[in-house]
């Protein structure tokens, strides 16, 4: 069996990365954690139905019998920037197994200068940033507002002692689990939107708007994650939004160039034939 790159995949910059990789012929497999996410591969797939697509959750007791049934020759990280899990794990395994290792980060906005101002609050900045959802949680930043939370539904159980603080609504993607972990965090049906992105500006204005937010809550998850475009809304309706962080990994090498990012697995690839 001819060994792979392992492409931890699920955002839009790991299918250019698969795409690239079939064109430069190399094999690979990636790894996603829903079925929806194989959409995001599927005209690679079409185009080389060899392709292999693994859909579940690795953790530390799964990853070695995944890396010898695919016979893993080097990983290709290009995952959520907030999914550190996935990362932590693969750099662990990497270094257990000897494996080239390389992070393809997308590229993050720089933070927004504090000089715009609230109208009528000269007090409170238009744009903040928090080191983690921890820091904000302790603040009182959210107390007595409407807040929009697009932060995925993983951090929504963290909500649940503000619920009687602050009006939380939440923006989740459309999937059971998500609705579910919503539900039992305390937002009412009515506080729950389940949208898959990307968002049109419209759209984005229109929920804000018809919920009377006050206050919005995001990650720096970068123009693929609609970081931008939260920015222009909030400018525009002179709404505070308040940005966690990415949290900080020690990734053994990393870059934002696909190229590189290819040669990488290029170089890796002919190590092992």
């Amino acid at each position: 069996m001819v060994g792979h790159i392992w492409l931890i995949g699920g955002t839009q910059e790991s299918a250019q990365l698969a795409a690239a990789l079939s064109v430069a012929q190399l094999p690979w497999v990636v790894s996603v954690t829903t079925e929806n996410a194989r959409d995001l591969y599927r005209t690679t797939q079409l185009a080389h139905p060899d392709v292999q697509i693994w859909v579940g959750r690795l953790n530390d007791r799964t990853i070695d019998d995944f890396l010898g049934h695919y016979q893993v020759t080097a990983i290709l990280d290009a995952s959520h920037p907030f999914a550190v899990e996935i990362s932590q794990l693969a750099i662990a395994a990497a270094q257990r197994h000897v494996l080239p290792y390389l992070r393809y980060e997308r590229p993050a906005i720089p933070p927004s200068p504090d000089a715009a101002v609230v109208s009528g609050n000269p007090e409170a900045p238009l744009f903040r940033r928090v080191d983690s959802l921890v820091t904000l949680l302790r603040s009182d930043t959210l107390q007595g507002e409407r807040v929009l939370l697009t932060l995925g539904y993983r951090s929504l159980p963290a909500f649940a002692p503000w619920q009687s603080r602050a009006t939380l609504f939440a923006r989740i993607l459309p999937s059971p689990i998500a609705l579910e972990t919503a539900l039992a965090a305390g937002f009412t049906p009515d506080r729950i939107i389940a949208l898959r992105p990307p968002l049109s500006l419209d759209l984005e204005r229109a929920l804000w708007q018809h919920w009377h937010i006050s206050l919005v809550v995001t990650k720096a998850s970068g123009e693929a994650g609609g970081e931008t475009m939260k920015r222009q809304l909030a400018q525009a309706l002179g709404i505070p939004l308040v940005t966690i962080a990415r949290p900080t990994i020690a990734y053994p090498q990393q870059t934002q160039d696909i190229p590189t990012a290819i040669a990488f697995c290029q170089q890796a690839y002919r190590r092992q034939v």
